[in-house]
């Protein structure tokens, strides 16, 4: 059993009275890597340290495959139905933009016109055995954005492309419908750009809709891309990241150092769809902030993480694990104080080898 000695942190979401933890249960490993009694015993621990946001998504587990797509909201569902601790938890989930490769989701129809976020939740809230939804993301843009490592902005749209403004404004609506029912309480953004973020503040203001309270991006020491715009449109506008894959996919670990591949790891069984973290400027940079953290007396896991929980623009670290010695390490990250000469010398580094992974 955990040593229940963890002074969870909250913070407040966008401009909603809701205090969040620091940390948030990530989930999309279940279904994949992990069983359901896999699942239950984070479950119960992330609630015995403080954790109740947890993170999830219709598309989950991954690697995305039909197989188990929608177990990790089913695991999720089970477990609520088993304990009975719905009302302790606040629960976040998305729906799925387009993909081409997701054809069995929604019987394509990846968007996000009224039908399908209706449709969507719906789907969500069956599986997840409740009435109600407390933060709904939509997990992609709906538009040709740099997203799972693309670098840049490449402008497209065809003639069979929805008007962009017509459609965030439809999906406001949509998303209001689903307020007004009781079915969802707040809303967020995910993998979204400033612009994006704007068009969906700006046009809630103007209409009277829902206010987007979250930014849920990739964020972490091997891809601080996230700093350069969206920052400001978080600070000015309240709008708070939830950041995921502060471990990069587990990268900064330091397990994979040294082209070690330990059995049973991620990059061991999916290393194909992870390529992105697996450059040569990658390694040499998770190799550096290895050797400071051990110069420190931190693990590599503890640096990491505790670089993400010290951004005042963070609301919540998305934290995932496959075993429950991982995510006590990950939650118990809130323990970790960074000295300001460890974040000049994690500066440093970004300098010499900046965003390896976006």
């Amino acid at each position: 059993m955990p040593q229940l000695n963890v002074s969870m942190p909250t913070r407040q979401l966008g401009r909603t009275n809701v205090q969040l933890p620091l940390i948030c249960l990530g989930t999309m490993t279940w279904g994949e890597q992990n069983t359901q009694n896999d699942a239950f015993a984070q479950m119960d621990l992330a609630l015995d340290l403080g954790v109740h946001f947890w993170d999830t998504a219709e598309v989950y587990a991954v690697p995305i495959r039909a197989e188990t797509s929608g177990l990790t909201e089913t695991y999720i569902g089970n477990y609520f139905a088993s304990r009975g601790v719905r009302d302790n938890v606040f629960l976040a989930t998305k729906i799925s933009g387009p993909s081409e490769r997701f054809g069995w989701i929604r019987d394509g129809k990846l968007d996000f016109s009224a039908n399908s976020v209706k449709r969507a939740v719906e789907g969500s809230l069956k599986r997840l055995q409740t009435d109600r939804i407390d933060l709904y993301q939509l997990h992609w843009p709906e538009r040709a954005v740099p997203v799972f490592g693309q670098r840049e902005y490449i402008h497209a749209e065809t003639p069979e492309t929805p008007a962009v403004l017509d459609r965030f404004l439809e999906t406001l609506n949509a998303l209001d419908a689903l307020i007004q029912e009781g079915k969802i309480l707040h809303v967020g953004l995910s993998n979204e750009t400033p612009w994006g973020a704007m068009q969906y503040l700006n046009l809630a203001e103007q209409h009277g809709l829902p206010r987007m309270a979250s930014i849920q991006n990739c964020y972490n020491l091997l891809n601080r891309t996230q700093e350069v715009g969206l920052t400001e449109v978080m600070h000015r506008e309240d709008i708070g990241m939830l950041a995921y894959s502060p471990l990069a996919m587990g990268i900064l670990s330091g397990k994979y150092l040294n082209h070690q591949h330990p059995k049973g790891s991620r990059m061991e069984l999916f290393g194909e769809y992870f390529a992105r973290y697996k450059t040569p400027k990658a390694q040499a940079a998770v190799q550096r902030y290895a050797d400071l953290a051990h110069a420190h007396g931190l693990t590599p896991t503890q640096l990491a993480l505790a670089f993400v929980n010290h951004q005042p623009f963070v609301t919540s670290n998305i934290i995932g694990a496959t075993t429950l010695e991982q995510l006590e390490e990950n939650i118990r990250s809130v323990d970790v104080t960074l000295t300001a000469e460890i974040l000049a010398e994690i500066n440093a580094i970004h300098e010499d080898l900046p965003n390896p992974c976006p």
